[in-house]
């Protein structure tokens, strides 16, 4: 008899094959397969528990994720909390409740991870776009073909369906028979084979710059009418053509845009073909027709083209003024840099906390726990951190006819380049984190705001009590600047209702507000 072994350490879940025998009690409960799981660590209970409850977790998965490889990674991500949470259940545990609010949680964890990684790429893809110009497009253009064929045919197929015909990696993946994944990786070392090209002939681009440009570029329409004629002299040659290869030879080289040449090749097709069919002359006269309205066409698309130009300038012009936006940002980083430098600020800190615990000392009480080196920085950094916070949501307002958006998440796509003016924050997620601290005072008209912008537009949700007893909080303002409020005890209402102001339009922020709500949607 063979016996059941279970590779367990590789694939703990894994089901056995038909082949197997299984030495345990069918009917044993879940819970004494679990025991008995967690006491001797038997793995024939573990695959038992696997192949009875999969189904039903994989198919909670599915529902929640709507992608089967997501439903794999979220069922594989559950039954590996079971192994290691096996000796904390309590014996009342109802395993297939567990299960699936296990699930459930790793599925909403999966979703959100997989909404957090689409953002940053849309966020990516639409500022390399903004820096992609139509002189990337000038130097590209006379190389783009050369570069296109010394690709492999599999990574140049890839490149034509992504970038040329615009198709999704899913419809990318099913041409090429293989999952979004691998097109994705596929099509990344592809646009850098194509980097690579260039820069060896002395033209350099980004890898998000050049997918922007071969997507907006690479096909164009083609010349109005081209089809009709196409298919006409198309028409034209299944009609003249005879069974012998000189025929064939004399049809392909055919010049359809010239008039005389059709009738010439179609009577010499006459000849060749021994009389078989006669030479229309309506056909031909119809053919020039086409040939004069061909050329009418193309001066009319000419001036649309002159048309598209200029309105590209216009664009540029307008993406001027956001440069200008990300130029500020910059200048902050370099201001948090400097803040960072600057120690003898740090030193005073320090001082004035050596003669508070003198101080207290001498009064007979305890003294408190002095600051860290970093808490001091933290507490130095936290009106730049008002600051920077602030400077989104003015951006959003300059976009919306003036008006301060009522949270943060309306002002969401301003701030990825914003967390990176932060001096304590690693990536963008912490960035997000730290709005959680911050609420928004004031969301109306900022042409509304008297004593030229001093008043209040956010401010830390919680105020921090600082060693010596008294209270501190943060706030950023509508003119841009961030500073800290300290108090004696924690009680702010009446130094904030001398610089808080009312919203005096509430209809028009309203109308502002529903029309981001509209094209956010679209």
């Amino acid at each position: 008899m063979t016996r059941f072994r279970s590779r367990f350490s590789r694939n703990p879940w894994r089901i056995p094959a038909a082949g197997d025998v299984i030495l345990l009690n069918m009917s044993e409960t879940d819970l004494k397969l679990l025991a008995r799981y967690a006491r001797v660590h038997a793995e024939d209970a573990f695959a038992e528990l696997v192949r009875r409850h999969l189904n039903l977790v994989h198919s909670a998965a599915l529902r929640q994720v709507r992608s089967s490889q997501l439903a794999e990674e979220v069922a594989q991500s559950t039954f590996i909390n079971l192994a290691r949470h096996a000796h904390q259940l309590t014996p009342d545990t109802i395993l297939t409740a567990w299960l699936y609010q296990v699930t459930r949680r790793e599925a909403i964890d999966v979703v959100r991870r997989e909404a957090r990684r689409q953002l940053r790429e849309q966020i990516a893809t639409e500022l390399n776009a903004m820096n992609a110009t139509a002189a990337d497009w000038t130097h590209i253009e006379p190389l783009l073909d050369d570069a296109m064929h010394a690709l492999d045919e599999t990574d140049r197929t890839a490149v034509l369906l992504r970038y040329f015909e615009n198709k999704s990696l899913r419809e990318v993946g099913e041409s090429l028979g293989a999952s979004e994944n691998a097109a994705q990786k596929r099509l990344s070392r592809a646009v850098d084979r194509l980097r690579e090209f260039f820069a060896k002939r002395g033209v350099t681009v980004g890898a998000s710059g050049l997918v922007v440009v071969l997507s907006a570029n690479a096909v164009v329409a083609a010349p109005i009418g081209l089809a009709a004629t196409i298919s006409t002299a198309a028409a034209l040659a299944g009609s003249t053509l005879t069974t012998t290869v000189a025929t064939k030879t004399a049809l392909t080289t055919m010049n359809w845009l010239n008039a005389k040449s059709i009738a010439a090749i179609v009577t010499s097709a006459f000849v060749v073909g021994g009389g078989t069919y006669l030479i229309q002359e309506q056909r031909v006269t119809r053919l020039r027709h086409e040939q004069h309205e061909l050329l009418g066409q193309q001066a009319q698309l000419a001036g649309e083209r002159d048309a598209a130009l200029s309105a590209t300038q216009t664009k540029v012009n307008e993406m001027g003024s956001l440069r200008k936006d990300q130029a500020e940002l910059l200048r902050l980083r370099n201001e948090v840099g400097m803040l960072r430098k600057q120690t003898n600020d740090l030193g005073k800190l320090r001082q004035e906390n050596k003669q508070l615990q003198a101080a207290l000392t001498a009064a007979g009480r305890t003294a408190p726990k002095p600051e860290t080196e970093s808490d001091l920085e933290l507490r130095k950094l936290r009106p730049r951190l008002a600051k920077i916070l602030t400077l989104p949501l003015l951006m959003y307002a300059s976009d919306h006819q003036g008006v301060f958006p009522a949270s943060f998440d309306l002002a969401s796509v301003y701030f990825h380049s914003a967390f990176q003016a932060d001096p304590f924050l690693r990536d963008e997620i912490e960035f997000l984190e730290s709005t959680r601290q911050f609420e928004i005072v004031y969301h109306g008209s900022r042409d509304a705001v008297p004593d030229g912008g001093s008043r209040i537009l956010i401010r830390e949700k919680e105020a921090r009590q600082r060693p010596d007893g008294r209270w501190e909080r943060a706030y950023g303002f509508v003119d841009g600047h961030g500073e800290t409020r300290v108090e004696a005890d924690n009680s702010f209402e009446g130094w904030e209702r001398t610089r808080t102001t009312v919203p005096t339009s509430p209809r028009a922020e309203t109308v502002v507000l529903k029309e981001q709500q509209t094209q956010d949607k679209k």
